[in-house]
């Protein structure tokens, strides 16, 4: 197909009303392009009221973007067993009219070799593989509610990383993500790190009912020059093990732990237990967790979370969901406004294409 006639296809399938999840735009001799996104638009109001510094914070309802995106997936079949793909993303904001520019995030773009007998291989910017292997299965809500490592957890950019095939239920993965000096002047603009190298790793069982994940990353503090930031590092190792177990179809419970070690120089240990489960009847979903975190040097703290879900089409669905990342510890002198004073929620609608 023609570069223009592929644009034209790409044009067609984006103001085509009808598209659900992922369209097809290109699939020929070994080649393919699917692109999709979602559209999602809520409220959200709460959260704390004081930040760490006792100064009020506003916490009233506004309209918000609901992590809105467009994206590209893109695959050539080389061999029978191997598979050349990429894959990019936008996020943009779809709740206003943004003057400055179309998108305001390359959210995951990167490439890689697939083969099922030797594994895949990718490189780029993309999500953790600890939190693909290790903390997905509490990785249910929208926005908040996940107190487990997250996507962004050393990743989303100059990594690295390799997994196996599945080798009778087991996967093994690892990561390395590059933190770069090259082009500064010595020191002008550089770390007393210099270039690090943050690896993760670990190995997921998944067999029937059951998941388990164990992994591990070393969660460096390291400025990152062309963004400030540093994964929320400390300098010290994570990890973590974390299940998953099916009891039917509808409903699963998960069960987790993860720590880091507390660092001379920053602190930053903890260690975190979370309990929780998803229940799902015809277009309805409901899910819960509750977790209780261990910092040294801190507050033990109880957080909380819980999100109802319907699915008014396969294409659209609405939700609401609710946390507290430091809910009081109930008692006899407990209120209800003490339960709710920190509580955030969201609702809202998202349009899958």
């Amino acid at each position: 197909m023609k570069k223009t006639l592929l644009a034209t296809a790409i044009i067609g399938a984006l103001g085509a009303s009808a598209a659900a999840q992922a369209a097809t735009v290109y699939d020929q001799d070994g080649t393919k392009l699917d692109i999709y996104g979602r559209i999602a638009m809520g409220i959200a109001g709460g959260g704390p009221e004081y930040d760490s510094q006792n100064r009020e914070i506003d916490n009233s309802a506004d309209f918000v973007d609901v992590f809105s995106r467009l994206g590209l997936r893109m695959s050539h079949e080389v061999t029978r067993d191997l598979t050349a793909f990429g894959r990019l993303e936008w996020r943009f904001s779809g709740d206003e009219n943004n003057t400055d520019g179309g998108f305001n995030e390359i959210r995951q773009s990167y490439l890689g070799l697939q083969s099922d007998q030797f594994g895949t291989f990718q490189a780029g910017n993309f999500d953790s593989f600890y939190n693909q292997f290790v903390s997905l299965p509490f990785d249910v809500y929208i926005d908040r509610g996940l107190e487990f490592a997250s996507h962004r957890k050393q990743s989303r950019g100059d990594s690295i990383g390799y997994y196996t095939p599945d080798l009778e239920g087991f996967t093994a993965f690892l990561q390395l993500k590059h933190y770069s000096e090259r082009g500064q002047l010595e020191g002008v603009g550089t770390t007393e790190e210099g270039n690090v190298i943050a690896p993760q790793g670990g190995v997921r069982y998944a067999q029937g009912p059951v998941t388990v994940g164990l992994g591990f990353v070393e969660d460096v503090r390291r400025v990152d020059l062309n963004n400030g930031s540093n994964g929320g590092g400390n300098g010290e190792m994570l990890y973590g093990l974390i299940g998953q177990y099916e009891f039917t179809d509808q409903l699963s419970a998960r069960l987790g732990y993860e720590t880091r070690e507390d660092s001379s120089s920053v602190g930053g240990g903890y260690d975190t237990v979370g309990l929780g489960g998803t229940f799902t009847t015809g277009p309805w979903a409901f899910t819960a967790d509750y977790y209780n975190i261990e910092r040294d040097n801190d507050d033990t703290s109880k957080a909380w979370s819980a999100g109802g879900y319907y699915k008014v089409s396969s294409a659209f669905d609405v939700f609401l969901e609710v946390a507290d990342a430091d809910a009081p510890s109930v008692n006899s002198s407990t209120t209800l406004g003490d339960l709710t004073d920190d509580v955030y929620w969201l609702t809202g609608a998202r349009y899958h294409f």
